[in-house]
């Protein structure tokens, strides 16, 4: 039983933020239904592409984050297609969107319009400036991306070589840290109702989410007065705390602590070190002059031996870096693959929360192989019981959800 079960979420959102939001809700075995606009998601056409297009019409970023989902095309500015949105929305607990501000209402179905229909919803907006209703900002209403977010919101500043310049982290933390807050806010709305019968609007904007993220910035800049700058890997009151060039790739060591460092310079062969700096005052006052004391160790000794030595010794938490080793890249893909049960081919890690009583859903990579009309129709969305309709709709490719369906691009009466 997943820890979400009883929970349907209608998910509005594409590109990046809005569905990984929705995709952890899926991994914790909410019924999220994918609302797209007729075409699918802006990003089911972006490479890469599996080898036959028949059973996967749609390219890996689509994949990555749209597991476990399933989905329908609306088109929100059709008189139908908006009566049934209506209609799903009052079967729904949440529904998440990541438009600009002003788009739903537009449609006249903003948060005020929806629980009109239904009073205990949840609504929640994913926005690069946040939403009026929470707060007001000199970009409200400016779309963003994760570049953007990143770099307004410090974190490119703080990222990258001391005298280089401002460097994007690399995985898209704009998108992906801004979804986990706006999912952890959903599922507090979500606990908020079952005591008090009352749903709510829930905004995370991507700006806010990139100011939380530079926390470390925060706190030094308001107790010092000092601007923080660009330490490549290094930190800015943790020695030693960096990444050292080894004979053959690079390792990373984390050992500040009193015990570590002592550890540190018996595999070194240094105890003249330990003696001399053995306050974290005094090696961070004398930080580059011991971290060229590492570097002469680690220099010509395999990475492998470094990582052996130190993990013997004293678990001083050294780590082969992958920037350098395909065959840790390898093994990394491995141990996440060993989590799956069916893909051969890795579409996305699987969800990195576990609990004890609610176990992870297995994930279905997103798949588009072709099904009967009868198996569509197994796993179609119902209306409101006292509604039928013979309009057609569009089930697009779609990524099974717990009922494992395949849904292919049918069309059938929407009942």
């Amino acid at each position: 039983m997943g820890a979400l079960d009883d929970i349907r979420v209608l998910d509005l959102t594409q590109v990046l933020a809005g569905p990984y939001c929705t995709m952890l809700l899926a991994d914790m075995g909410a019924d999220v239904v994918k609302i797209e606009r007729p075409g699918g998601d802006l990003i089911r056409p972006n490479p890469p592409f599996a080898e036959d297009p028949e059973a996967e019409p749609y390219g890996g970023y689509f994949q990555s984050v749209n597991r476990g989902k399933r989905s329908i095309a609306l088109d929100l500015g059709d008189e139908g297609d908006r009566e049934d949105f209506l209609s799903l929305v009052e079967q729904a607990d949440v529904v998440v969107e990541n438009y600009r501000a002003g788009t739903m209402e537009s449609f006249d179905l903003g948060y005020e319009t929806l629980t009109e229909h239904n009073p205990e919803l949840i609504y929640s907006s994913i926005r690069g400036f946040g939403d009026p209703r929470t707060g007001e900002s000199p970009r409200q209403g400016q779309p963003s991306f994760d570049l953007i977010a990143q770099a307004l919101g410090g974190v490119m500043d703080i990222t990258g070589p001391e005298d280089g310049p401002p460097t994007k982290v690399g995985p898209g933390v704009g998108d992906i840290f801004t979804a986990a807050l706006n999912c952890s806010g959903i599922l507090a709305a979500v606990h908020h109702r079952e005591r008090t019968g009352e749903g709510q609007f829930v905004d995370t904007s991507m700006y806010d989410a990139m100011i939380s993220l530079c926390e470390r910035s925060i706190y030094q800049y308001s107790y010092t007065g000092e601007a923080p700058s660009r330490r490549g890997n290094a930190h800015p009151t943790l020695f030693p705390y960096n990444a050292f060039e080894a004979a053959d790739g690079h390792v990373v060591i984390a050992a500040f602590n009193d015990r570590h460092w002592r550890n540190l310079c018996e595999s070194m062969s240094r105890p003249d070190l330990a003696a001399e700096y053995d306050a974290a005052a005094d090696r961070l006052r004398n930080r580059d002059q011991l971290r060229d004391e590492i570097a002469d160790w680690t220099r010509d000794r395999p990475a492998d031996a470094i990582v052996g030595e130190l993990e013997d010794r004293s678990r001083a938490r050294p780590s082969r870096t992958p920037l350098t080793s395909s065959r840790t890249t390898t093994h990394a893909l491995g141990k996440c693959s060993s989590r799956w049960t069916s893909p051969a081919r890795i579409g996305a890690s699987p969800s990195p929360v576990r609990r004890s009583r609610c176990p992870r859903r297995t994930p279905n990579p997103a798949n588009a192989r072709r099904s009967s009309t009868n198996t569509a129709r197994n796993c179609s969305i119902r209306l409101k019981p006292d509604r039928t309709t013979d309009r057609p709709r569009a089930i697009l490719p779609a990524f099974s959800g717990r009922e494992r369906c395949r849904l292919g691009t049918v069309f059938q009466p929407f009942v």
